[in-house]
């Protein structure tokens, strides 16, 4: 029995030191328009489709929390909003389903003033574990999601 215990023990221990997600992915890009007015863009949360080049359309629950997004190859993706925050221009979400190679996966995007000069500093972050691939193929799919979108937004 003691025996036991310690096992279990010893498990919780290292669980609890491990990373709940493997992998960790954040794109910034710098806007020359205000934190308003890319605020007002990007933070209808189904106000994707008219700035992130890979999405034909975006389709909103009745609750306004979830969102399903087309891609323009036909996929479908389902993500549900977490959290917003209007007065700190952000939102968080997780992926509910889709053909992305990736489980667990959270999300925030947020607009801050740009620090190093005019404009605004967009800010796309998540964290996730690898789905059928590994994590660095995982993180370069994300990665590249992120930066379609944020060059779109800040004008390149």
């Amino acid at each position: 029995m003691r025996n036991s215990c310690s096992a279990l023990v010893g498990a919780v221990l290292l669980l609890a030191g491990t990373s709940a997600h493997a992998v960790e992915s954040k794109v910034r890009e710098v806007s020359p328009r205000s934190v308003d007015a890319v605020w007002e863009k990007i933070g209808d949360f189904c106000g994707i489709a008219s700035w992130h080049p890979a999405i034909a359309k975006c389709q909103l629950s009745t609750d306004k929390k979830q969102r399903t997004l087309t891609l323009k190859n036909g996929a479908v993706i389902v993500e549900r909003l977490l959290r917003r925050n209007d007065a700190r221009h952000s939102y968080t979400y997780r992926g509910i389903s889709g053909p992305l190679p990736i489980a667990h996966y959270v999300s925030t995007i947020r607009v801050t003033p740009n620090r190093a000069g005019k404009g605004s500093l967009i800010t796309w972050s998540g964290h996730y574990d690898a789905k059928g691939a590994s994590d660095a193929d995982a993180k370069k799919v994300i990665d590249g999601i992120y930066a379609a979108g944020l060059k779109e937004l800040a004008g390149h």
